[in-house]
């Protein structure tokens, strides 16, 4: 059984078990999450929403929240002495799939 879930902008194709790497909810590391915005449930058939499934919902425990490498932008034009460089931590919450009502 799976489904695919919509947070944060994205969208992520889970099953019960799964640990995945979400944008950052601000919820502590231990409690629960419940995700509503379900697009599609497959248990055997698909079920598709339009835009989500009815009465779909996807429990989840958050692991832990923290913030991912630095990625760094470096901003530069030649001959005009121009150069600016900037660092970036994006911010993230990492959940553990419960159960899939659906």
């Amino acid at each position: 059984m799976y489904a695919i879930i919509a947070t944060g902008g994205k969208q992520y194709k889970v099953s019960e078990g799964d640990i995945i790497t979400i944008e950052k909810l601000g919820v502590e590391a231990g409690n629960e999450v419940v995700f509503d915005n379900v697009l599609a449930v497959s248990d055997g058939e698909l079920k598709v929403g339009n835009p989500t499934v009815s009465g779909a919902t996807v429990k989840a425990s958050v692991v832990k929240e923290g913030r991912a490498k630095k990625v760094i932008v470096y901003k530069y034009k030649r001959k005009t002495g121009y150069h600016k460089k900037n660092g970036h931590r994006q911010s993230y919450t990492q959940v553990k799939i419960e159960k899939i009502n659906g």
